[in-house]
Order: C-alpha cells, then structure tokens, then sequence
C-alpha cells in the first residue's frame, strides 16, 4: 500500500509541475483512476482500457456499459472516464462571450466547434445576432439530423423572433467525419431560409462540422446574396 501511496504522490507531484506534456496515455488514465478507485492499483486498469479501446480518445468516446465491461472498471470509474470530455466540452463553451462579434464563416466556425465536441450524436444549435452581428444567444434547438423530422422550423422562428434577432446562424454537425452539406441539408436549409425571411430575419449562415472542420454554406455561395 506503501509503494501505491507512494507512485499516486510522484505522478500528481509530476503533474502539477510539468503537466501532462511528458506523460503517457496510459499515465493519464492512471492519474485521473487515482481519483475513482483510491485502494487500487490502477496502471493495469490503465493499461488494459488502451489495448480494448486502441486509444485515449477511444477510451473517453466509449460507450458506458462498454467501459464497465472492462475488469476493474466500476460504474464510479465508467462515470469519472465520461465526464472528461463533457466537462471539457463546457469548459471550452464557457471561454466564448455572449459579446463575441461573428461577422465572418471563420469567427462562427471559430465560435461553434467547442459545441460539437465529443458529441456522438447529430445536434442543431442556433446562434442569434443583432444588426451587428453580436451574439444574442446560442441555443440548442434538436438532437438529430438537421433534416429529420425531429427538426421544427416553426421553432427556430420562434427561438430567433423571442430574442429580436436581426440574423442567425444554423449549425449542425456530420457524424461520418465528412463536413460536406448533404441534398436534403440543402433543401432544408433553403425552407429554414424562406421562413426566416418571412418574419424579416437573415439566415446568415449554415455550418456544417465534422470533427475538427466544419464547412460554411455562405461561403459556398449557397445564399446568392
């Protein structure tokens, strides 16, 4: 227990004064399993979760009941495992400002991406702006394909009239890892655009992410403004 106690003080010691920079990833899951399973040698555990899931972020995009199969791995540690990313995800929403000006694809794509990570499903946010392009609110509207029934185009009117917004921007992400709009994206984001406009608000832009990319309909032209 002595020689435990010992490691877990050397690798927060090591953490707090180098980072994460010189660990491995095995090591990173070691030092966040301290915290889970505090009477366990936990560097098998670590060990063991790389060779079933190939990676760390496999590790973290795991499915609970998946981790759990993993011997020694409980539900405290299966939680602890897939609060990271949703905490990392929050962390890096909280770091854009309601005040931020997205006056470009760059700066809404910018602005955007955090909300997508580590998300395994399909959602749709909307970001409202007033006649500067200053951020009203950022919403998210449905879980699931952009043009799947789930989608109510009545509602992103009455999300975007609530908060007076001058325009707004749809996003929503691919699942596959390929950022190109899709023909039933198109032909929703046109019926969105027609509804908007009825009320006198701009659809400014649609952005489609996939992973760490995302792909403008503005830019591509799709608007013909």
């Amino acid at each position: 227990m002595n020689v435990h106690k010992g490691h877990r003080a050397r690798m927060k010691r090591r953490f707090l004064e180098h980072g994460l920079e010189s660990f491995e990833d095995h090591h990173v899951l070691e030092i966040l399993l301290f915290y889970a399973l505090p009477r366990v040698d936990v560097n098998p555990l670590a060990h063991n979760l790389l060779k079933q899931f190939s990676s760390l972020a496999a590790v973290f995009d795991a499915p609970l009941d998946e981790l759990e199969k993993v011997e020694g791995i409980g539900r405290n540690a299966a939680t602890l495992i897939k609060l990271i990313p949703q905490v990392a995800r929050r962390y890096m929403i909280s770091r854009a400002s309601l005040s931020d000006i997205l006056d470009s694809s760059e700066k809404a794509g910018r602005y955007l991406l955090p909300r997508f990570f580590g998300e395994r499903d399909e959602v749709v946010y909307l970001v409202c702006l007033d006649a500067k392009c200053k951020v009203l609110n950022c919403r998210l509207m449905f879980r699931g394909s952009v043009n799947s029934a789930s989608v109510s185009i009545r509602k992103i009117v009455e999300t975007a009239l609530s908060f007076n917004a001058t325009s707004v921007i749809l996003a929503h992400n691919h699942t596959s890892g390929i950022a190109l709009p899709s023909r039933e994206d198109q032909i929703t984001t046109r019926r969105i655009e027609e509804a908007l406009r009825a009320v006198d608000i701009t659809l400014a832009d649609h952005i489609i992410v996939a992973d760490d990319d995302f792909v403008s309909l503005a830019d591509s032209g799709f608007f013909h403004r």
